[in-house]
């Protein structure tokens, strides 16, 4: 696959930089960087202030203003729904124009209707990977535009199966992580938990079966939600709550590492669970809540799963997590969740879409 060359569709807001601003992000960087070590050309299209070390050519959308007329119609939408509207028209906008002499294949990671809604005009193959499950605008771009131009995968079969009912058959990759990124830990008496703070990935559920488990907690990750920050977690915050803020990858993996067990507590249905993953691969074993795509990444060997919300059932399994060799539990990330067996499968999907493209391509051309 040398010489290929691949568009990333990232998010408009968040760069691609550690720290990262959330698992699509980290998921984006990785994909990019393990690409490029296989030869292929990357071009991401993301928000500013992308990581230049990733060697890729980074192109930010366009920025918008609106002027006074337009900024005063009552009906106008809010200025950040404005300038993503703004961003991902003018990179389609430009794919259309540029996208077949510039690329092989699209790879869309982004969370916004207009990739899938505009794919079919581009001249060149679209996959999007779905990371969430279905929203109004998104499924609505794909119901509608999305059958003749986007290819799809999705990250979990959990999250395929809600994506089904408006694509149809749709195959499964499951994001992956550089295991050399996340080294085998010593472990240690204390417990941890990683990820955005804000209500869905229920914090407050990990400092309660914490508590209850009586076991001192560490807590890392960006404040998404500072109202849910100040009145949920920032009063449990002492010897027994500990917050280390938002670490880069290296210190988050040194955390995750030197703690027994990490307590993964999402309200809502996960698409996959990055963070389960990064914690198999540092040999911590994990109790989580048995919701989304989480029971598809454990297995009895490097963790527990207990019933959604149940934070007595959590504290409960903790004994039976800790004892986990961590080696076993390394192992069942390195056969489950690697970047390796991810980006090989990414590869092949691209080759069957320039395959398939090519006597459309060359019929055009003609």
């Amino acid at each position: 696959m040398s010489g290929l060359r691949v568009a990333l569709i990232a998010s408009s807001r968040h760069p691609i930089a550690q720290p990262f601003a959330g698992g699509l992000e980290a998921h984006v960087w990785h994909l990019a960087a393990a690409l490029r070590a296989r030869g292929t050309a990357v071009t991401l299209f993301a928000a500013a202030g992308s990581d230049p070390a990733l060697g890729a050519d980074t192109v930010s959308g366009p920025a918008f203003a609106p002027s006074a007329a337009a900024a005063g119609d009552p009906s106008a939408a809010p200025a950040p729904f404005l300038a993503d509207h703004h961003a991902y028209l003018g990179l389609m906008l430009r794919l259309r124009d540029t996208g077949r002499a510039e690329f092989d294949v699209v790879h869309n990671h982004s969370l916004h209707y207009l990739p899938v809604a505009m794919a079919a005009g581009l001249g060149v193959p679209m996959l999007t990977s779905l990371h969430t499950p279905p929203t109004p605008w998104l499924e609505s771009a794909v119901a509608l535009g999305g059958a003749g131009g986007s290819a799809f995968v999705a990250v979990s079969e959990h999250t395929a199966r809600l994506w089904r009912p408006t694509i149809g058959q749709v195959g499964v990759i499951g994001n992956g992580i550089d295991i050399d990124r996340w080294p085998i830990g010593p472990g240690g008496p204390d417990l941890v938990w990683t990820g955005r703070i804000t209500p869905e990935k229920g914090t407050h559920l990990a400092i309660e079966a914490a508590a209850a488990a009586g076991r001192r907690l560490h807590l890392a990750g960006p404040v998404s939600d500072p109202g849910y920050f100040r009145t949920a977690v920032a009063p449990r915050l002492g010897s027994a709550v500990v917050y280390h803020g938002h670490l880069h990858q290296s210190g988050l993996a040194e955390l995750v590492g030197s703690c027994a067990a990490a307590l993964v507590t999402p309200c809502w249905d996960e698409p996959y669970g990055l963070v389960v993953a990064e914690a198999l691969a540092c040999g911590t074993p994990v109790v989580a809540f048995a919701r989304g795509g989480i029971p598809e990444i454990l297995d009895p060997h490097s963790g527990v799963l207990v019933a959604p919300d149940d934070t007595a059932a959590m504290a409960a399994a903790i004994p039976a997590a800790t004892a986990l060799p961590r080696t076993r539990v390394r192992h069942r990330a390195r056969t489950a969740c690697t970047q390796q067996r991810m980006v090989e499968d990414y590869l092949r999907c691209y080759r069957r879409l320039i395959d398939a493209a090519a006597p459309v391509a060359g019929l055009g051309a003609a």
